[in-house]
């Protein structure tokens, strides 16, 4: 993993936004991969995320988490991944990153 120093302007660049988990299951074939729908407020994304050894879908729904809104599609495991939630890079208990003080006012407001 990098430790490169960023410039503030190119930290502007990534849009960070509250979204809430509102559907999530496993991805048939995969031991790893969950399918998450998330609703980024004025749209639902689905995002494909790496943690389905860790976390079971059902304790996913109603999470408020943070994603990366601007990042591009790439197809994985034949499903279109529309962003990426943010997580620990632990590789032996991630942790998914919250939002400390939950409220559906805060969907799809960006995180500065």
């Amino acid at each position: 993993m990098s430790t490169e120093t960023i410039t503030r302007a190119d930290f502007e660049k990534v849009v960070l936004k509250v979204g809430k988990v509102i559907h999530a299951e496993r991805v048939q074939g995969s031991r790893k991969l969950l399918r998450l729908i998330v609703d980024i407020g004025d749209e639902r994304r689905q995002i494909i995320t790496g943690l389905a050894e860790f976390y079971k879908p059902e304790d996913l729904i109603n999470k408020y988490v943070v994603v990366v809104a601007n990042l591009e599609s790439r197809k994985i495991f034949g499903y279109e991944s529309q962003g990426m939630i943010l997580a620990s890079c632990d590789e032996k208990n991630p942790t998914i990153i919250t939002i400390d003080k939950p409220q559906d006012e805060q969907i799809g407001k960006r995180v500065c």
